[in-house]
């Protein structure tokens, strides 16, 4: 009987091990499997923003600001912001340690001054456009100009840009030049000259000044009777022989923290697209073209800037 009782005792105890070893099927719940979330694949990590700093002189200013929208919308993440003046106050900035990449002048003068305090590089600067001067007057035209002779006219009061600003020394070029003419009287350029009741820090101010009908007249670009103006003066032309064509030369900082955004600027300004850009605003294309010939915005901007993706 106690055998018999040990046997079945230890019979149990034998199933009871045995069942615990036997793996169990989890449950499940319906037919198919939950299916498995992937992890989302890993994106580029967004570009870091980018300022790009344009000091130019103030006669570029519409002409630019169409050009960095261009600039911009190829090179997400990066920012054109430009300090538009006199190139002499530009160049003061630079020789003050301003933080830039490109510098614009309209003229030759400051871009060498430039050079000179080893801001720019000699052999990047390049001639991008040319400009020419041009008289306005108010709309209106209250001293009745028909002529440049009308200048000397008693009365007449006559805005100029200062002779340190390109225009400003360009404008008493025009006026040296007349003198030396026989169809203008010798007292010519003292009697325009007792006509003038301001000198202007840049051009922009002249335009101002005259659209507003503050002067009775002015000397500024062809490129400055911009849309905002055309309606406001009239002009009288100088013709060629009295008149100074300003070319205007640009170029990267050397030591700018953006040297390939700053040299893909300036090719987008020299490229058939930027010289048609400044064409419609009637600047002059550079002589000869530029040397970046046949390159286009695009070419130049993928050749020249991977600047985002490289930060």
């Amino acid at each position: 009987m106690f055998r018999s009782k040990f046997l079945s005792f230890l019979l149990l105890i034998v199933m009871l091990a045995s069942a615990a070893c036997t793996p169990q099927a989890m449950p499940t719940v319906g037919t198919t499997a939950a299916p498995v979330e992937q992890a989302p694949a890993p994106t580029e990590a967004p570009a870091e923003p980018v300022t790009l700093t344009v000091l130019a002189a103030a006669s570029l200013t519409a002409s630019f600001t169409e050009l960095a929208a261009t600039f911009e919308a190829a090179n997400p993440g990066v920012t054109v912001e430009f300090s538009f003046a006199g190139s002499q106050e530009l160049v003061q900035q630079l020789d003050q340690g301003a933080d830039a990449d490109v510098f614009a002048s309209a003229s030759k003068k400051y871009m060498e001054a430039a050079i000179a305090s080893n801001r720019v590089n000699a052999d990047d600067s390049k001639v991008f456009v040319k400009n020419r001067l041009v008289v306005i007057f108010p709309k209106d035209n209250p001293a009745g100009l028909t002529e440049l002779k009308d200048l000397t006219k008693a009365g007449l009061k006559l805005d100029l840009a200062d002779k340190s600003v390109p225009v400003g020394q360009y404008s008493l070029d025009f006026l040296d030049k007349a003198i030396a003419d026989p169809a203008f009287d010798p007292q010519f350029k003292d009697n325009v000259l007792k006509n003038v009741v301001s000198y202007e820090t840049n051009v922009k101010a002249v335009v101002t000044k005259v659209s507003l009908g503050e002067a009775d007249a002015g000397i500024v670009y062809v490129t400055d009777i911009t849309a905002d103006v055309a309606d406001k003066v009239g002009r009288l032309d100088i013709p060629d022989a009295l008149n100074t064509v300003a070319s205007y030369p640009i170029a990267p900082i050397s030591d700018s923290k953006h040297v390939d955004l700053a040299k893909a600027f300036v090719a987008l300004i020299l490229s058939p697209e930027g010289q048609q850009v400044m064409g419609n605003y009637g600047f002059i294309p550079a002589a000869g073209g530029s040397s970046s010939a046949g390159v286009t915005i695009v070419d130049a901007l993928n050749r020249e800037v991977k600047l985002v993706a490289a930060r």
